[in-house]
């Protein structure tokens, strides 16, 4: 569109001011593409204004359905909003759409472990191809909020990689059990 030319300088540069002046003029504009709303979206959420960001990547994926990026960013407005259930069906819409994306994944996980969805949070979680400390932590309190059998063997991998995470995951889990040494 005319006049973006300019968005990637004053993107780089942070100039988040011009950059939405320059974003809501291209918006106003008679059949303005999906990313000019995300792009103005994602310029509102650096600056803080997230109600407008909201709005703005709303329109983005009601554009174009299928960017898993605005339905990424939509997520986290709404997180950023604490509206946790809104925020987990935008990060599983992402995820649906880009399956290989790592943090839509690790977002997803972590808003269903606080809504308590440790099925969604296996879900998400499980077929990832590398795991710390963060992703052990989720996996080991949704098979112990589950009752799972395999909830033991993902609190000792747990305790092996990364001891203080696996100390707050056992004392977080309602369920499950912490082997003592005595």
């Amino acid at each position: 569109m005319k006049g973006l030319d300019q968005l990637p300088a004053l993107l780089a540069a942070g100039d988040w001011t011009s950059s939405e002046r320059l974003l809501l003029r291209a918006a106003k504009g008679k059949g303005a593409p999906a990313s000019v709303f995300y792009n103005l979206g994602r310029v509102m959420m650096e600056q803080g204004k997230m109600r407008p960001a909201e709005t703005w990547l709303k329109r983005a994926v009601a554009a174009d359905p299928s960017h898993a990026n605005g339905w990424y960013e939509l997520g986290r407005a709404r997180l950023e909003m604490r509206d946790l259930q809104a925020a987990c069906q935008c990060f599983a819409r992402s995820l649906a759409l880009a399956p290989a994306d790592p943090d839509a994944r690790i977002s997803l996980g972590r808003v269903a472990l606080r809504l308590g969805e440790y099925v969604k949070v296996r879900e998400a979680l499980a077929p990832m191809a590398w795991r710390d400390g963060e992703v052990d932590g989720m996996l080991y309190r949704a098979a112990a909020e589950l009752r799972l059998p395999e909830a033991e063997a993902l609190r000792d991998t747990l305790w092996q990689r990364d001891p203080a995470r696996a100390l707050k995951a056992v004392t977080r889990a309602s369920k499950g059990r912490l082997k003592l040494d005595l």
